[in-house]
């Protein structure tokens, strides 16, 4: 038998874009051959796998699961809409989020080498199952996972998921308020949880832009200077009233701000609840999509 190294299975992968174990599997197999294990890789698909991964995965779906104490919201991508709707890529899915809760992973490297919840293989290994059968670019993009007193909601059928971390000592009775603080964040999409999370460096060029605004309104030109910073002080309040999700208005309700709604559930309940942290994924978001023009496509082709 071959003696097979760490750097060999590093060479093989680099050619391949095969995984790891898949590499290592596939040296042994073949008893140290590189051009042997290659075919091997082919003849299972996995070279396939690697070729197909430089594709474009901007589908797929947004998971939020809580078990017990623990909650995850995890992101997988497909490159189309049809995979992302069967039954056998959302079943993935669930695998994935389910390992995420087990495992604690620290990163997405660290959750596809965890054993899958429920089976004797790696995230990994269930990862190129599900390829060898659909045949798409299959991407782990994201995961968060929380621990406490926790709320998940699935919006669109997997567009966009939300975790919010409660503190409170109502336990479950704080959970409807809590799902109502989830649809707001689904909805409105907060970039930060209160005043303290927004960084300075932003503020500051937000007030920044304000100045530059005013001084470019006839009206405004000639003011003072602190007169001016006094109008911005005022306009900041509405930079975190669209920014900060405890200064934002209720959208079920738009007499209370999400921090008094909050505030005013924990008093009809007699107890304490505050918004600790949450996580909101959008399916998609920050990929750039290939947008394909089929009309000109053909046109194209008929030219050449």
């Amino acid at each position: 038998m071959a003696n097979i190294t760490a750097k060999d299975v590093s060479a093989l992968r680099e050619r391949t874009g095969v995984g790891m174990m898949d590499c290592k599997k596939a040296l042994v197999e073949a008893n140290g051959d590189f051009e042997a294990a290659i075919v091997l890789l082919r003849e299972k698909g996995l070279a396939t796998q690697a070729k197909k991964a430089g594709r474009v995965a901007a589908e797929g779906l947004v998971v939020a699961m809580v078990e017990g104490n623990v909650g995850c919201v995890v992101e997988v991508n497909s490159e189309t809409d049809f995979v992302a709707n069967t039954d056998q890529f959302k079943n993935f899915v669930d695998l994935v989020a389910k390992t995420v809760l087990a495992c604690n992973p620290a990163d997405v490297d660290a959750l596809k080498a965890c054993k899958a919840v429920g089976s004797e293989k790696t995230v990994e290994e269930e990862l190129q199952e599900v390829f060898l059968q659909i045949r798409e670019n299959i991407q782990i993009r994201r995961f968060v996972r929380l621990e406490g007193t926790l709320v998940s909601y699935v919006h669109g059928g997997g567009r966009i998921g939300v975790l919010v971390q409660l503190d409170t000592d109502l336990g479950e009775k704080a959970l409807v308020c809590g799902k109502d603080v989830a649809l707001q964040i689904a909805a409105m999409n907060p970039a930060y949880l209160d005043r303290t999370k927004v960084p300075a460096d932003v503020l500051e060029g937000e007030k920044n832009i304000m100045i530059a605004q005013m001084k470019e309104d006839p009206k405004m030109a000639n003011k003072p200077e602190a007169v001016l910073a006094k109008i911005v002080e005022g306009k900041v309040g509405k930079y975190y009233s669209e920014n900060c999700l405890v200064d934002m208005e209720f959208v079920k309700d738009n007499q209370f701000t999400v921090g008094k709604y909050v505030d005013h559930c924990a008093k009809e309940l007699g107890g304490s609840i505050k918004v600790a942290d949450y996580v909101r994924f959008e399916r998609g978001e920050g990929i750039a999509k290939r947008e394909d023009n089929f009309a000109d496509e053909v046109a194209s082709m008929m030219n050449k």
